[in-house]
């Protein structure tokens, strides 16, 4: 096989383990995010906090609950915490930092969303619209982190 087969092989058995890595990493950030967003959104409506103290609260707690599930995992496979929080901000920032964007944003874009109160199905209904939206839009962009040994990839080196 010559140096440019080998190169094309590659590619094209990368490209599709590639995409379903990325569609795992960020099922794996998703879970993060949306167990910090829904209880931040829950707390912040339930509260009567403004939409961006909600927001925030939404924000901070899905970074939070992210970094956690991936240290946990790491942490389990023998890593020092002190490497897990090392590994959980390299893997996790930029796709919890996107999947926020996006569902943050669709959040407050639909009209009377954040308003809406915690029984209503326009809460909820946009909620996890927003989140869907969210995994949609960051799926490319794991997959352009992994490919580049960013990301979630760094999880899967740091403990093989």
């Amino acid at each position: 096989m010559t140096e440019h087969q080998h190169h094309h092989s590659t590619n094209i058995s990368t490209r599709g383990t590639s995409w379903r890595m990325a569609a795992t990493a960020t099922l794996h950030c998703l879970t993060g995010c949306a167990i910090g967003e829904v209880l931040g959104m829950i707390i912040g409506t339930s509260l009567g906090l403004h939409n961006l103290a909600t927001v925030v609260l939404s924000i901070a707690l899905a970074f939070v609950f992210g970094y956690a599930l991936t240290m946990r995992g790491v942490l389990r496979a023998g890593v020092s915490w002190r490497a897990a929080v090392g590994i959980a901000l390299a893997a996790d920032t930029v796709s919890i930092a996107v999947m926020e964007i996006i569902d943050n944003t669709a959040m407050l874009a639909i009209p009377g969303a954040m308003d809406a109160g915690i029984t209503s199905g326009l809460f909820w209904g946009s909620l996890a619209a927003s989140l869907v939206l969210g995994f949609v839009i960051t799926t490319p962009v794991n997959r352009w982190l992994i490919s580049r040994g960013k990301g979630h990839a760094v999880v899967h080196t740091s403990h093989q």
